[in-house]
């Protein structure tokens, strides 16, 4: 019987398919400019590998999208993505304004504008010819990338097979501890341009030592490549004229997006999920409040719940293997669901 909304939420399974030796020397995957309304964004393409033993034919091929969070870029989830090639195709997103995408029409780093970026993105990846086309995605996201992942679920179930939510930024009304209270100041008309001539004035080795500090439940399980990588992308967005004035008001508005009540509110859009979900959560996650976990998972009809003990804020970067095999139950049950006659969601009106 299915569990509603509300009641405990149901641990996760975990894949017992073999996967690829994690691979933590190589390059970030490569990538393209992919033309969105309002301008274009960067995406890096992860091929779909197979299974570990060769035995291709009849093997589950399917897409992915991955969404990082606030400060990330698609680098994130280089690991992870590595790891589900066995089952996806995958495409990694650098939102307006990070990574390598450029930033939106008018400076506007608004949460429905990211949303707006994830849809357009959706669109086109499930357009794609080859294996796939034309069939819904598994959608992946992280901290702010995975409100912005909920959200789309939420307003286009059409175009999600599944949905995993990495430690999303669900709407609080009290500032976590790693955050200075300061940051509450974003809302304020004109702040936010002193907190970007701030940030600008921070050398890229002390913001990944701070990134390292925050967002790790273990900093020493970083393999020293990964922190290479993280510092040269540092100095390249250091470069970029709006580096700093993206993060400081898609800060602002995430703030900004939970003070929304009524059908906009991201709680209440959690509750009307019909897609598949997986939470995902560190239980040392400094940036939001691991008790989150099981009132999100309680909240999403039939979600499932994987609680990674020791790991911080980027599951998918401190504890890949684990978050893959949850991953890859999930897309398995459900597709086990599908040739049972399970529908796609038609598309919501949710805004």
């Amino acid at each position: 019987m299915p569990r509603t909304a509300g009641s405990d939420p149901t641990s996760a399974r975990l894949s017992d398919v073999a996967l690829p030796p994690l691979d933590t020397d190589s390059a970030a995957w490569p990538g393209s400019a992919v033309t969105v309304r309002g301008g274009e964004v960067y995406v890096r393409r992860t091929p779909w590998r197979g299974p570990v033993d060769g035995a291709d034919a009849g093997a589950p091929r399917e897409r992915a999208l991955y969404v990082h969070g606030l400060g990330g870029a698609s680098t994130n989830w280089t690991d992870l993505a590595g790891l589900l090639a066995v089952r996806f195709d995958g495409w990694a997103v650098d939102l307006p304004g990070f990574g390598r995408s450029q930033p939106p029409p008018r400076s506007s780093y608004s949460i429905r504008g990211h949303v707006q970026a994830v849809v357009d993105v959706l669109e086109q990846v499930a357009a794609e010819p080859g294996a796939g086309a034309g069939q819904p995605v598994h959608l992946l996201g992280n901290s702010l990338g995975g409100l912005v992942s909920l959200m789309v679920a939420a307003r286009r179930p059409d175009l999600v097979a599944t949905l995993t939510l990495v430690s999303p930024a669900m709407p609080v009304y009290r500032v976590p501890k790693a955050f200075s209270p300061a940051l509450l100041l974003l809302l304020v008309p004109g702040v936010p341009s002193f907190a970007e001539r701030r940030l600008a004035g921070v050398a890229p080795e002390q913001q990944v030592r701070g990134m390292v500090s925050m967002c790790f439940g273990d900093p020493s399980r970083i393999p020293p490549q990964r922190l290479e990588q993280a510092l040269a992308e540092m100095r390249e967005r250091a470069e970029q004229a709006w580096a700093h004035r993206a993060l400081a008001r898609s800060m602002r508005g995430l703030m900004t997006s939970y003070l929304r009540v009524g059908a906009a509110n991201a709680w209440r859009m959690a509750r009307s999920l019909r897609v598949p979900t997986l939470v995902v959560w560190g239980d040392r996650d400094r940036l939001v409040d691991p008790a989150l976990a099981p009132r999100l998972a309680g909240a999403v009809p039939d979600a499932r719940l994987q609680v990674l003990p020791g790991v911080g804020h980027v599951a998918m970067l401190e504890a890949p293997e684990e978050t893959a095999r949850a991953v890859l139950a999930l897309a398995e049950d459900t597709a086990s669901a599908a040739g049972t006659g399970v529908g796609v969601p038609e598309a919501s009106d949710t805004r």
